[in-house]
């Protein structure tokens, strides 16, 4: 068995509030609002193509920045490559060192094998694209030289509980908490890649799974049948998404390590909200019983999601939804860049105006309701409303808030997008 680099995870300390950071922005937001660790992207070999991710000077600066934070930076490397992108990974991964990220996150046992052979003293840890759904597994990967497992989606907490008592102390364990869920076993899947070419095992997902399917008989071409008794046809594969801010404390018991939340391919706005929801939920396990308030619970219901399922935790899933779109019922309309003279300076994301009610997100506190009584622009001028996108203003408040504070209203549109 490999010989532990530290000591390991008392199951009495807090879990680790892992955030996704698809660019700068969103990495910020990550930070800001409590992550304790940021999981991202270079150009190459990570399982998202759609978020800007990080060449190597972004990434250089991303881990400085998340560093002085006190914010550990694990880096994806969890694509399965082709025999032709073999040759440049020795390059990718030396770079990982040089930008100094705390851990690479890995898929294929190749690269895994690769990256312990060159970068003896990197951390490793096992992406949930491997599939480990057992403690033969989970510990297999140990004694190859992983400090961590993320766990399969498809698991359930008594699952989580044997694979805990049957390895070793030492090896973490990472479950996804939040965000989507994908209909094939850990990811895996062919499906967009035969509809469209573009292969979610590359990190180019087309979401086929989450269309609108119809029927169509051989003999009656051009007539489309419903697959259920539905107008609207039916989402056939469409998988909710996850929340598991209630059940922290279940988790924690259960022997994880890590709290991962999906999302990198979402708006800041998300990042912020959900990572501040689940920072506080990890907060209050330091008073049991965990009992996360009202309002607490709500937070995640006011950022942009599919409907909501506790995935396999609890046994069989209600894991498939027949309406694949989104709800949101909240909107940002700003964010904070600073405080001075009893007013913040803001800058602007969506219209709102006078006499609009908002609520300010404050990194680890409960939302605050106010009613925007006097808006003035950067000279002082008074304004009726915001329009101009990205436009900087001045929002009267006589409390100091940090940069990155969120105004955000609620809107109408609160059913599907």
């Amino acid at each position: 068995m490999r010989e532990s680099s530290r000591q390991p995870m008392s199951y009495h300390n807090l879990p680790e509030v892992l955030a996704p950071a698809g660019d700068r922005e969103r990495l910020i937001a990550a930070v800001t609002f409590g992550a304790d660790a940021v999981y991202l992207a270079g150009k190459r070999f990570g399982m998202r193509a759609a978020p800007a991710n990080f060449d190597e000077t972004e990434l250089a600066w991303a881990v400085s920045y998340a560093h002085a934070h006190g914010v550990r930076v694990y880096l994806t490397c969890n694509t399965l490559p082709d025999q032709s992108e073999i040759k440049e990974l020795p390059a990718f991964l030396k770079m990982a060192a040089d930008c100094k990220v705390d851990a690479l996150i890995i898929s294929d046992i190749g690269v895994f094998s690769l990256a312990r052979r060159l970068l003896p003293d990197m951390e490793l840890h096992v992406s949930t694209q491997a599939g480990v759904v057992n403690a033969l597994t989970a510990q297999t990967f140990f004694e190859m030289g992983a400090r961590r497992v993320v766990l399969a989606r498809e698991l359930s907490l008594e699952d989580i509980r044997a694979i805990r008592r049957e390895t070793d102390p030492a090896l973490e364990l990472e479950v996804f908490v939040h965000g989507a869920m994908c209909m094939s076993v850990s990811g895996r899947c062919l499906i967009s890649n035969y509809l469209t070419g573009r292969d979610a095992n590359r990190g180019n997902c087309a979401q086929s799974c989450r269309w609108r399917y119809r029927l169509v008989e051989e003999k009656h071409p051009g007539e489309y049948f419903p697959i259920v008794e539905d107008d609207e046809g039916s989402y056939l594969l469409n998988a909710k998404d996850l929340s598991l801010l209630p059940y922290l404390d279940q988790l924690q018991e259960a022997g994880v390590s890590s709290f991962k939340i999906e999302g990198r391919a979402k708006s800041a706005y998300y990042v912020s909200v959900i990572t501040n929801a689940y920072r506080m939920g990890v907060d209050l396990l330091r008073k049991p019983p965990y009992a996360p308030p009202a309002w607490l619970l709500h937070e995640v219901n006011k950022v942009s999601h599919r409907r909501y399922s506790t995935g396999f935790l609890f046994g069989k899933p209600d894991q498939y939804d027949q309406d694949g779109g989104y709800l949101r019922s909240y909107e940002v309309v700003a964010v904070v860049e600073g405080w001075e003279n009893g007013a913040l300076h803001c800058t602007m994301r969506n219209r709102f105006g006078c006499g609009d009610r908002i609520e300010i997100v404050s990194p680890g506190q409960m939302p605050v309701t106010c009613h925007v009584e006097a808006l003035f622009d950067e000279a002082g001028e008074p304004l009726s409303e915001v329009i101009h996108p990205m436009m900087r203003f001045r929002l009267p408040y006589s409390e100091r808030l940090p940069a990155g504070t969120i105004l955000r209203k609620e809107t109408e549109c609160d059913g599907n997008e």
